[in-house]
């Protein structure tokens, strides 16, 4: 019964956090506002949930976040030089990622983490789901990207995520 009324506590305690930092007031009106989003949308979509979601280790999740914010404004800094250095040749890459992940959603949140990084973009998805194609804008060696995706990336999310 607990779980039809809140789905997703986790979420909606994210969300309403995330609704009162963007309020930017500490005000109760959007306290309440933002709890109020923050169990409405988790249960209006719930049914686009196709699997229970369950963070094994939330304080490597958060550890996760951290490197993933650290690395999306150091790899801002490495493409707005590459850019302001002129028109010199690039190395661009594709390169075929392994997958160790299995769950829709942690595949997911690899996918979406290579593409909020710059320079980097998550191409496509093998129909076997055991590589993901990933597109580098400036790479001499694409085994030592491969191998940054894996440890800085994959690794964490297979243990947040999968059992």
């Amino acid at each position: 019964m607990m779980t039809r009324l809140l789905p997703h506590p986790a979420l909606t305690l994210v969300l309403a956090v995330a609704w009162v930092l963007m309020a930017n007031t500490l005000s109760l009106t959007h306290m309440t506002l933002g709890l109020l989003l923050g169990w409405i949308i988790p249960l209006f979509t719930l049914r686009f949930w196709p699997e229970r979601v369950t963070i094994r280790r939330p304080w490597l999740l958060l550890r996760f976040v951290g490197i993933l914010l650290t690395d999306i404004v150091i790899a801002n800094f490495i493409v707005a030089g590459l850019i302001l250095r002129g028109p010199k040749p690039l190395t661009p890459a594709l390169v075929k990622l392994p997958l160790a992940l299995h769950s829709d959603l942690a595949i997911s949140l690899l996918s979406n983490t290579i593409c909020l990084t710059p320079g980097t973009v998550s191409a496509s998805l093998s129909q076997d789901r055991g590589h993901l194609l990933v597109h580098a804008l400036n790479t001499d060696d694409p085994q030592a990207l491969i191998q940054r995706i894996k440890l800085r990336y994959e690794a964490p999310l297979k243990e947040i995520f999968e059992p």
